[in-house]
C-alpha cells in the first residue's frame, strides 16, 4: 500500500468516525451536451451528467476573502477523490451552488472546491 492509499484510508476512517457529524453527502451535475431535436418544443434539451460523494462544507477565513475571487458567502467543500464518482469542474452545480474553482491537495487525495450560491 502506497502513501496515497494510506492517506486516503486514514481520511475515509476519519470521515466515518471523528468527523462523521461534519460530513454531508453532495450531488453534482453539469450539462454535458445537447440531446436530439424535439419538434414539439422546438428545442434541443441538454444532456446532464451527475456525480456524487461526501465531504466537509465550510467557510473561508477572513484573510482569504477578497470580495472579488472569494466572497464572504462562498463555501469550501473538501471531498475525498476516492469517494467522488466524477471530477468536479468549474460551472458545475453542487447541492444547488455553482462551482467557482476546483483544486486538489498535492497527494491527489482530496478535492478542494469553491462553491458560490446562485
Amino acid at each position: 500500500m502506497g502513501l496515497r492509499d494510506e492517506i486516503t484510508a486514514d481520511l475515509a476512517e476519519a470521515f466515518d468516525d471523528d468527523l462523521a457529524d461534519a460530513i454531508r453527502p453532495f450531488e453534482g451535475s453539469r450539462v454535458a451536451g445537447v440531446g436530439p431535436y424535439d419538434p414539439v418544443t422546438e428545442t434541443r434539451p441538454g444532456i446532464t451528467e451527475t456525480y456524487s460523494g461526501r465531504g466537509a462544507f465550510g467557510g473561508y477565513r477572513s484573510e482569504e476573502i477578497d470580495g472579488v475571487r472569494v466572497l464572504a458567502t462562498d463555501v469550501r467543500l473538501l471531498a475525498l477523490q476516492a469517494e467522488t464518482t466524477g471530477t468536479p469542474a468549474v460551472g458545475d452545480k453542487i447541492n444547488g451552488m455553482r462551482v467557482e474553482s476546483v483544486g486538489q491537495d498535492p497527494a491527489a487525495v482530496t478535492w478542494v472546491v469553491q462553491l458560490r450560491k446562485v
